[in-house]
């Protein structure tokens, strides 16, 4: 699944343009390396976005298409925030 997909999915960020706009500003970060919208992610990758001051870091756990919204933190593990 496509990153910018899976944090529109996971209700990680809201929308998947957002997503979009933040891989493109290379905020980003997939094993240690700035991807684009289009990196497939898997399970097991470790995260890390960038929010201006604040940086949310997790690790994958589960990669699915549709998640009910009460489900949607089982796709992932923060490590950080």
């Amino acid at each position: 699944m496509r990153i910018d997909k899976f944090l529109k999915v996971s209700r990680i960020i809201k929308r998947r343009t957002v997503a979009n706009d933040a891989c493109d500003g290379e905020h980003v970060v997939v094993n240690g390396k700035r991807v684009k919208a289009s990196y497939n992610v898997k399970e097991g990758d470790i995260v890390e976005i960038i929010f201006g001051a604040k940086t949310l870091k997790f690790k994958v756990r589960d990669v699915r298409d549709n998640v009910p919204k009460n489900e949607a933190d089982t796709m992932y593990e923060i490590i950080t925030e």
